[in-house]
C-alpha cells in the first residue's frame, strides 16, 4: 500500500469548454515509498463521466531533482506510454485502439505495481553514461 504524504483531488469546470459542458479535471500526488522519493502524479479529463484526456506518471527523485520516469498520457491525440532516458530520449509504445478510460486504469495500476522496476531500470541506464 503506498505511503499517503500529499493527496489532493481537485475536480474543477474546466475553462477551456463552455459552462453548459460538464467538464471536470481531477489533479492529484501521492508518494509511493515511505522515503517520499518515489510519487505518482494523476491528472485527467472527464466530461459527462468520460474520459476525454489524461496524463499520469511516475516520478522519482534521484541526484537532487525530480524526474519522469514512465508517462501514460493522450497528447499527440492517441493513448500511448513514454519511457524516459536518463540521456533525454524516449521509448513511446501506442496503445491504440483502446479508449482512454481502459488506458488511464491500465495505466495506473502498471505505474503503482512497478514503479521500484522503473526505478531500477533507470538507474541502471544512468550508470551506463
Amino acid at each position: 500500500m503506498p505511503f499517503l504524504v500529499f493527496y489532493a483531488i481537485i475536480s474543477l469546470p474546466d475553462s477551456r469548454f463552455p459552462k453548459d459542458h460538464q467538464v471536470h479535471e481531477t489533479s492529484y500526488v501521492i508518494n509511493l515509498s515511505p522515503d517520499g522519493k518515489n510519487r505518482y502524479r494523476h491528472y485527467h479529463v472527464s466530461e459527462k463521466g468520460q474520459v476525454i484526456e489524461f496524463r499520469i506518471q511516475y516520478e522519482a527523485y534521484l541526484e537532487g531533482r525530480w524526474r519522469a520516469i514512465v508517462r501514460y498520457d493522450t497528447a499527440h491525440g492517441f493513448a500511448h506510454r513514454d519511457v524516459m532516458h536518463p540521456d533525454g530520449t524516449q521509448t513511446k509504445t501506442s496503445f491504440q485502439p483502446l479508449d482512454y478510460a481502459t488506458m488511464l486504469t491500465s495505466g495506473e495500476r502498471d505505474l503503482k505495481r512497478n514503479w521500484a522496476n522503473y526505478r531500477e531500470d533507470y538507474i541502471r541506464d544512468m550508470r551506463r553514461k
